[in-house]
């Protein structure tokens, strides 16, 4: 089956007529500056699937495939590269097209175009939103890959044209959101042969951003940087055309690290910006594989995504994204492995952590999510540290509140931000996505809570409510 013109504007049709969420209008950063909403006012919860190598190597078959199985698990967001990480300029997607002629920017090459307009389409249909990358980093900052670098500091006229040209492609669709970047700093600090250096390939970004905008002034744009501590924060934070910061956590520094911290950081700059964590440990990733895996290091589970994905959401994240290492890379027969793949895409599709982290959308639209603000306080007793550490949220009129514990363990709250004499206590199993209800106790200023299961691996959600409030439950009751 080829891309056509008529399958796209029919693809376009079902998509406007359909409900969508876009509906609501365009994305935009919540008043207070740390959520996401659409125009309207509708709150918006950003689940993202990393789709990186969608445009480069599936057929559209495939993507139907990919589509249905991301939209059944609850995700809103496809984060997919126009221009791909593994020789995108010059190995063709699956139908034998490269996206420019001679690798020159200025010349598209319209058959490969017509295959990423009708796979963004598909998406739409399905009420997906793409989180379009125009190009993979390392073709403005190589450092590694294998480029070529063909958006220069030097010539960011070409930045520009490129930003304007596919801005006017994709502007207009309503499910196109823009994430610059990938995996790659927008400033690299380095040292080599004992010299210290700094290139700043912020000109790029900006004058690629500026060419996005010129057509589209209200177009969402973030960016995804490369992983460990440092977020766009530290580099591009008071670009007006950033609305969002994202770090990435990521799979090469073990298990447990601190993004609840980091999100912390970005959550109390100002200007106020939302904030979310882009890219954390893909569910079967290997564990620290660089410069060279030990096997005994083994994979990144689905118990490793939920504590990752839970903490910087409840630290203050806007959303998540989520990642599986088979299917980013969509490896099959016709691929070679990256980096110890140990199974294909399609194999990968239900695999637990991705259903599970449908189960925290689900959680967090259960409550009033333009009232979600980080709250550590509530956590009296129990804190713990690393795999152990428990991170907290509440509404900021007091009406509810949710901890996440990593290990089930007795923990003590402290209710004094809780504004109601009564609570509405549940123990919400991010396994299952099933709340078992409590009771309804009396508020004490500190209250002592054990989960159902203790112990290593059995992470729960503490959900209290004013038991006035009316919510209902936050899952499917036991």
């Amino acid at each position: 089956m080829k891309p056509t013109l008529a399958l796209f504007a029919l693809l376009l049709l079902l998509a406007q007529a359909n409900g969508q969420p876009w509906q609501r209008g365009y994305l935009k950063p919540s008043p207070d500056g740390h959520h996401l909403q659409h125009k309207d006012g509708t709150p918006f919860f950003w689940l993202a699937d990393t789709g990186w190598e969608l445009f480069h190597r599936l057929t559209l078959e495939d993507a139907a495939k990919y589509f249905d199985n991301r939209a059944k698990l609850g995700f809103n967001v496809i984060q997919a590269v126009a221009i791909a990480e593994f020789d995108g300029l010059r190995a063709p997607n699956a139908y034998g097209h490269i996206p420019f002629v001679d690798m020159d920017s200025d010349q598209p090459n319209e058959a490969y175009w017509r295959t990423v307009d009708t796979m963004i389409d598909m998406a739409a249909q399905r009420g997906l939103y793409v989180a379009l990358l125009p190009t993979w980093g390392d073709k403005v900052t190589q450092l590694w890959g294998v480029g070529p670098q063909i958006f220069d500091v030097n010539e960011g006229d070409r930045a520009y044209r490129y930003g304007l040209w596919i801005g006017l492609r994709y502007g207009q669709r309503p499910n196109v959101l823009w994430m610059l970047g990938g995996d790659r700093p927008a400033v690299h600090n380095g040292e080599r042969e004992g010299i210290k250096f700094s290139t700043d390939y912020r000109p790029v970004w900006r004058s690629m951003a500026r060419g996005i905008l010129e057509n589209n002034p209200l177009a969402f744009i973030t960016y995804h940087t490369s992983g460990g501590e440092f977020s766009t924060s530290q580099f591009i934070h008071q670009e007006n055309w950033l609305k969002m910061n994202t770090m990435q956590s990521g799979h090469g520094s073990g298990h447990d690290v601190p993004v609840w911290e980091w999100i912390a950081r970005d959550y109390h700059l100002q200007p106020t910006k939302p904030t979310l964590d882009a890219e954390p440990n893909y569910e079967d990733h290997p564990v620290s594989p660089w410069p060279k895996w030990d096997p005994a290091n083994g994979y990144y589970s689905d118990y490793d995504v939920r504590k990752q994905t839970y903490r910087s959401v409840f630290a203050g994240g806007c959303g998540v994204t989520y990642g599986h290492h088979a299917v980013w890379q969509f490896h099959s027969p016709r691929h070679e492995a990256v980096n110890h793949a140990d199974r294909y895409w399609t194999k990968a599709l239900e695999r637990p952590g991705a259903e599970q982290v449908g189960h925290l959308r689900q959680l967090i639209e259960s409550r009033p999510m333009l009232q979600r603000v980080p709250d550590a306080s509530l956590v009296a007793a129990g804190q713990g540290e690393k795999g152990e550490h428990i991170v907290a949220c509440r509404a900021a009129d007091g009406r509810y509140a949710m901890i996440y514990l990593p290990v089930g363990k007795t923990i003590v709250v402290n209710t004094l931000p809780l504004k109601a004499s009564t609570l509405a206590a549940w123990w919400y199993d991010p396994r299952t996505g099933k709340a078992k209800k409590i009771g309804e106790l009396p508020k004490k200023a500190e209250m002592g809570f054990t989960p159902p299961k203790t112990g290593p691996e059995q992470d729960w959600v503490l959900v209290l409510d004013d038991a006035s409030a009316g919510y209902a439950p936050p899952g499917k009751t036991k």
